[in-house]
């Protein structure tokens, strides 16, 4: 089953946003458990939209505000939810931020 990780951190955050991930990555991308991932721009570059009785509507910045805000993001392939919270739980950013892990449906899901 694949997961989403939704790391997230409040404004402190952007201090370790070029720390890397200490490795973190290398060893589940050779098993096979990371399907993508990546960093996201700051929210201040973000613009929302959202569509009302037809009409866009267009905002800039992000989409609620929030003591934290997503940073970036990580879909993993694992056998179950407690291998996707241990893989979590030792991502660097969860030290100083949160991680949100997410279960992803599947095409099945939806027939």
């Amino acid at each position: 089953m694949q997961y989403l990780l939704m790391i997230a951190g409040d404004e402190s955050a952007a201090e370790h946003q070029n720390d890397g991930c200490d490795g973190w990555g290398e060893e589940l991308e050779r098993q096979g458990k990371i399907r993508g991932g990546g960093g996201l721009r700051p929210p201040s570059e973000a613009t929302t939209i959202r569509v009302r009785d037809g009409e866009v509507l267009l905002t800039d910045g992000p989409f609620t505000e929030a003591k934290e805000q997503i940073g970036g993001y990580v879909v993993l392939d694992c056998e179950d939810l407690d291998e996707a919270l241990a893989i979590a739980a030792r991502h660097p950013a969860a030290t100083y931020g949160s991680i949100e892990v997410r279960p992803i449906l599947s095409p099945e899901d939806f027939a």
